[in-house]
């Protein structure tokens, strides 16, 4: 299985593939469910290989670790999952 860093470089740096509707199913701790979260929507920091940040209903940012990221869509069909 590819790791979800060099699967999200791969969506970011290839044109063709990159091509679609991505979502990323993160594991929430609290709900303790899976909710798909738009990747446009996520904030990567250059350099920062362990985490990504999301925005909040209130608009503040949180930081998620890529252990959390449970799934990857692609135009609704599941690409990777952990």
């Amino acid at each position: 299985m590819i790791e979800i860093q060099k699967l999200l470089n791969r969506i970011h740096w290839d044109a063709e593939f990159g091509r679609g509707d991505f979502e990323v199913g993160i594991y929430d701790r609290v709900e303790d469910a899976v909710e798909r979260i738009p990747l446009e929507s996520l904030r990567f920091e250059k350099g920062n290989h362990f985490s990504f940040s999301i925005p909040t209903a209130d608009g503040e940012w949180i930081v998620i670790p890529f252990h959390r990221v449970r799934n990857v869509y692609k135009n609704g069909l599941c690409i990777w999952n952990r």
